[in-house]
């Protein structure tokens, strides 16, 4: 029960993240309280996790269910389901209709390879495999015009292979038809009377872009993923409305803004990277209301760490993302994820080297430590062995760590093949783990032409705040953020992003010497679908904003760099200039007064969702008291030393405390190191200062 804190103020709004380990949920209600609830996700069915956690919450609230749906305004939902239905290959059986003469551009790839110099990895499994690429007669030309027909009778030919085959899904890509999608949407027409099946990707729809792969490995991945993510997405709209959600869920797209289920029905693929993707919100509720602030967010949950870039007040976002192995184009938040979580598995190799991740323990059997029968020792289990985690209830007591167990599996899997003590084993798990971590950050910053020691690095996920510190001080960050709320970052996120419509189309012109009037117009039909979307889903002129954007590359590059235009107006100048210093900043060079071409026009269609101010707490008025006090391993330098247990409860804004120390918090443990500086800022949250305590 909860009945010590204040009771909630309707309406409330409910985020909820399904992770590899735990479903997270917020609520946070009309006067800015937050409350936060954990679960463990049920891998076999992601609904039942959902459920779960809303349970646990109405239980804790001492509220029915369906009362604490019936006060809720919004309900926005972030998942793992498409990333899973491809990374477990259990999507449907999948068809494809190509152009006569394109039916292998699927499987020749382009000849992409993720590394140049290895020609003998395989490639991942075509997803609809040569038997069931079928070619139809019928020609769009370059200049959009038809310069054939299409012939219905190989539509029907087609459809009479599927229905045999017990075909499930079919994508249609048909040859540039990203500049007129007649073809593919008679070919669809065409299908749903001959074929009869429910499950159609157009690739015109799906993303007019152009590059006939990348275009047909959207489709055919949207096509493979539709039956079974949007069933799941719909099953679960319709629970939740029954026990009460008065109006339908929002879900989380790939390019970090939300979506109805409806409107995300025709295109699952927008969903790849549902979950992380809410990172974006979470980073701006760690700014001040128009702060161009620069963040790198490192989010460590039980499975992952996600990392993503803020640079002045923004988060990058690319059309090009692969997942293992296959090559989709659609708006997505660019974030780089490695196997480096919380049950990220320690092992040994035959040559006798200490390797963590990228396998992970998942939800069960877990870590050593829950008791659920796993046998292999993970980053948390060294982290208990080290006296950094207390053994106990962990995240709101979903589950019950085991000292002992965690011992016994650091001991026989690692300390005895490494012939090293158990506290050393588990010492250079942590290091190597922290070494993995730092990488990954530097993939996304240093890479892309960012200075981090500029940046403030939050460590956020149930695990990210012990990791925090170490890996600021390696990057040369003078700052980390803790956010109080670590353990449900993403879930808190999803309560601060705006519903997002992303709209693209092809356009081809020099940046110099364009036909306005063809620009204007095609910005004016962008902008035409995204205000009636956002007009769907409740936002009027006062709570929507358009933001125009470009494509632009020097002749003769293969990819373009997106900009955004400033206003509504158009200045060539500033949109070279704007190019340039992006293009400087990714490649290191510009060509001074080189032509630039424009290759697609894009509209970004914003529902403003409002956001109460976060309620503060009082001012720190006394020093506060650790709980207790026990010994913990440090760094190699410090070694093991007794150090200071606080209830993150005690510690309010305004506190400061030099490192060493732990924090326990709800759904996370801080650690502070004993070169660095605590203190707790105005949003409540731990802000460490690293190297401030010399």
């Amino acid at each position: 029960m909860t009945s010590s804190l204040p009771p909630l103020v309707a309406p409330w709004r409910i985020g909820v993240d399904v992770g590899g380990t735990f479903t997270d949920m917020v609520l946070r209600d009309a006067a800015g309280a937050v409350r936060i609830y954990k679960a463990p996700s049920v891998p076999a069915d992601p609904s039942e996790g959902v459920l779960g956690v809303l349970r646990l919450a109405a239980q804790q609230l001492d509220l029915p269910l369906s009362r604490l749906l019936r006060d809720c305004a919004l309900f926005v939902h972030g998942s793992t389901v498409a990333t899973n239905t491809i990374l477990e290959k259990k999507g449907a059986k999948v068809g494809m209709l190509t152009t006569e003469g394109f039916r292998d551009s699927l499987e020749i790839r382009r000849g992409f390879r993720d590394n140049q110099w290895d020609h003998r990895a395989p490639f991942p499994p075509v997803l609809a495999p040569r038997y069931l690429r079928l070619p139809v007669r019928g020609r769009i030309g370059a200049n959009g015009k038809e310069l054939a027909p299409l012939i219905a009778a190989d539509v029907d030919a087609a459809a009479r292979v599927f229905a045999n085959e017990g075909v499930e899904s079919v994508a249609i890509c048909l040859f540039n038809s990203f500049l007129d999608g007649a073809h593919e949407r008679a070919a669809g027409a065409q299908l749903s009377k001959s074929w009869g099946g429910p499950w159609i990707s157009l690739s015109s729809e799906v993303m007019p872009t152009m590059g006939e792969y990348e275009r047909g490995s959207t489709a055919v991945v949207n096509a493979y993923i539709a039956p079974k993510v949007t069933s799941y997405l719909g099953a679960l709209d319709e629970q939740l409305r029954q026990f009460g959600l008065p109006r339908s869920l929002l879900l989380l797209q790939s390019n970090g803004g939300a979506v109805s289920v409806a409107q995300v029905a025709a295109r699952p693929v927008m969903l790849i990277l549902s979950g992380p993707a809410a990172g974006v919100g979470a980073l701006k509720g760690c700014t001040a209301p128009g702060e161009a602030a620069n963040l790198i967010s490192m989010e460590i949950g039980g499975t992952s760490c996600d990392v993503m870039v803020m640079a002045e007040g923004d988060v990058p976002v690319a059309d090009q993302l692969t997942i293992d192995g296959y090559h989709l184009t659609t708006p997505s938040v660019e974030i780089h994820t490695v196997g480096a979580g919380g049950g990220a598995i320690a092992w040994v190799d035959d040559a006798g080297l200490l390797h963590v991740g990228p396998q992970g323990a998942g939800a069960r059997p877990g870590p050593a430590a829950y008791g659920l029968g796993g046998e292999q020792p993970t980053v948390t289990d060294a982290q208990l062995v080290l006296g950094r985690l207390r053994p106990g209830p962990l995240a709101g007591g979903a589950v019950t760590l085991d000292g002992a167990l965690a011992r016994q599996a650091v001991e026989t899997k690692l300390a005895q093949p490494l012939g090293l003590s158990v506290e050393d084993a588990a010492a250079g798990v942590i290091r190597l783990l922290e070494q993995n971590l730092l990488h990954a950050v530097e993939r996304l910053s240093i890479e892309r032409g960012h200075n981090p020691a500029t940046f403030t690095l939050v460590a956020a996920g149930g695990a990210g705040p012990m990791h925090g510190s170490a890996v600021a001080r390696a990057l040369g960050c003078s700052r980390t953020l803790l956010p109080r709320a670590a353990g449900a970052f993403c879930a808190l996120g999803m309560l601060q992003s705006d519903v997002r419509q992303d709209y693209l189309q092809v356009f081809v012109a020099d940046l110099d010497r364009l036909d306005r009037t063809a620009l204007d117009a095609g910005f004016a039909q962008l902008e035409a679908r995204a205000r009636d979307a956002l007009s769907r889903d409740g936002f009027g002129a006062a709570d929507s904003a358009i933001e125009r954007e470009l494509d632009l590359r020097y002749d003769g590059q293969q990819w373009p760099v997106r900009v955004a235009l400033n206003g509504a107006g158009f200045d060539a100048a500033a949109a070279r200039q704007a190019f340039e210093e992006e293009h400087q900043r990714l490649f290191g060079h510009i060509q001074p007064g080189g032509r630039i071409d424009i290759t697609a026009l894009r509209v970004v269609g914003r529902g403003r969702l409002d956001w109460t101010p976060p309620a503060t707490r009082s001012p720190q008025s006394a020093a506060p008291t650790p709980r207790e006090k026990r010994k913990v391993w440090i760094d190699p330098v410090y070694g093991w030393r007794e150090v200071p247990i606080y209830d993150g409860a005690d510690l309010r804004p305004g506190c400061t405390l030099d490192g060493p120390l732990l924090i326990e918090e709800r759904t996370t443990t801080a650690f502070v190191g004993p070169r660095d500086r605590l203190e707790v800022d105005a949003r409540d949250d731990f802000l460490v200062h690293i190297g401030a305590n010399p």
